[in-house]
């Protein structure tokens, strides 16, 4: 069963084949997914890393959550479940 994680505080300098030579050490990845801004096109400092397996990507949130990429500390955890509202204010 596939598994998704959530990977913040990227550098917008960092690009989805780092992101997956990174995470690619502790699975078999699925999908990397950059976020960017919708007007400017430029990356919002987070994304997505899915797995194959949940056992792969416990083992790369544990390891990786803190890592340094491109001078900066990631923070990964499980992605939540994005909620349909979209009347939030």
């Amino acid at each position: 069963m596939a598994k998704k994680l959530y990977v913040g505080n990227l550098s917008y300098n960092t690009d989805e084949h780092s992101i997956r030579e990174v995470f690619s050490q502790y699975g078999e990845v699925v999908s990397v997914n950059v976020v960017t801004d919708r007007m400017t096109g430029r990356p919002r400092g987070f994304g997505f890393v899915e797995f194959d397996s949940e056992e792969a990507a416990q083992a790369a949130a544990s390891a990786l959550n803190g890592y340094d990429l491109d001078g900066r500390q990631l923070r990964v955890d499980e992605a939540k479940e994005r909620s349909n509202d979209r009347n939030r204010y």
